[in-house]
C-alpha cells in the first residue's frame, strides 16, 4: 500500500539556487515517505496570498528564507518559543484547524552543525558578524548554550539594537579593534552569499586559535574564510552543515521522524 503523497515547499528570492529540494527528498528517501518539494518565488508583500493558497493545496510545510522569514512570523497564528526568541521565522505548517504555525530551526540547525564539528560554543567567546535575519536566527539559540556575553558587530547599531533580547548580547560597531582574538567568529552577513567582499570588521578579532563559521557556503573557501585564511586561522567551516541539519528539524516537526543527517551533508557537498 503507497503512502499518501506529501506536498511541501521552500519560498523566498531569489529562490533557484535553493538546495532544499535535494536535501528533502534525501530525507524523504530514509523513510520511503511519499514526497514532492518544490521551490517557489516569492515576494515581499505577497506572502498572504501565497500562503492561502498553499494551505488550499494542503501543503505539508513550507521553508521560508529571504528576505520573508521576518514577514512569515508576523503572519503566523501560533508561533512557537524559537520563532518568538528569534523574531522571525524560517519553518511554517498548518494545524488541523488551518492555522498556520510558525518555528525557527535556523539556532538548533547551527549548534548541531557546532558539535557534530567538536566546535566549543558553551565556553567560547563568541563573535557574530551582523545583524540581519541570519544572526536574528542563530542568537537566541547561541545564548541560551554561552556563559560568555556574545559580542554582535555591525555597520548599523540601531540595526543591531533590533535583535531580540533572549540573550545577553554586547553590540559594537562592525570595524571595532578588540584587545584580543575571540574563540568563536560566526559570519552572518550576506557578503559570502552576494559575492562581495568578505566583512570589514577588525583582523584583531581572530588568532591562529580562533575557530571562523560561515552561514553561507561555497564549492571551497567563502570569501570570508578565504579572508580567514590569510590571517592565520586554521579552523574555517562553512554553512553546508547548518543547512542540512535545520532542514531535517523541519522535516521532523512537519513528519514526526527525524532524519539522518551526515550522508546528506555528504551527498550535497559532492553536488556543489
Amino acid at each position: 500500500m503507497s503512502l499518501p503523497l506529501k506536498h511541501c515547499y521552500v519560498i523566498g528570492s531569489p529562490i533557484a539556487h535553493s538546495r532544499s529540494p535535494f536535501i528533502h527528498r534525501l530525507f524523504a528517501e530514509q523513510f520511503d515517505l511519499a514526497l514532492r518539494y518544490e521551490k517557489k518565488e516569492v515576494q515581499p508583500g505577497t506572502l498572504l496570498e501565497t500562503l492561502d493558497t498553499f494551505r488550499q493545496l494542503g501543503a505539508s510545510g513550507i521553508n521560508v528564507t529571504v528576505p520573508l522569514k521576518e514577514e512569515a512570523y508576523q503572519l503566523a497564528h501560533y508561533r512557537h518559543p524559537r520563532a518568538q526568541a528569534a523574531g522571525a521565522a524560517n519553518t511554517l505548517w498548518f494545524d488541523e484547524s488551518g492555522r498556520l504555525q510558525a518555528d525557527n530551526t535556523d539556532g538548533v540547525g547551527l549548534v548541531r552543525d557546532l558539535a557534530f564539528l567538536d566546535i566549543d560554543f558553551t565556553q567560547s567567546r563568541i563573535l557574530v558578524l551582523g545583524a540581519g535575519g541570519a544572526a536574528r536566527g542563530i542568537l537566541p539559540e547561541l545564548a541560551r548554550h554561552n556563559r560568555h556575553r556574545i559580542t554582535v558587530a555591525n555597520r548599523s547599531l540601531a540595526r543591531a539594537a533590533a535583535l531580540p533580547q533572549a540573550g545577553d548580547f554586547e553590540l559594537v560597531p562592525l570595524d571595532t579593534a578588540f584587545p584580543q582574538p575571540f574563540d568563536l567568529v560566526i559570519n552572518a552577513t550576506s557578503a559570502s552569499l552576494t559575492a562581495q567582499a568578505a566583512p570589514a570588521f577588525s583582523a584583531t578579532a581572530v588568532g591562529p586559535e580562533t575557530c571562523c563559521y560561515d552561514l553561507s557556503y561555497a564549492h571551497g573557501d567563502t570569501l570570508f574564510l578565504a579572508w580567514a585564511r590569510t590571517r592565520g586561522v586554521t579552523k574555517c567551516h562553512d554553512g553546508l552543515g547548518m543547512l542540512v541539519e535545520q532542514a531535517a528539524e523541519a522535516f521532523r516537526l512537519w513528519h514526526g521522524r527525524a532524519p539522518q543527517t551526515r550522508s546528506v551533508v555528504t551527498a550535497l557537498r559532492h553536488r556543489l
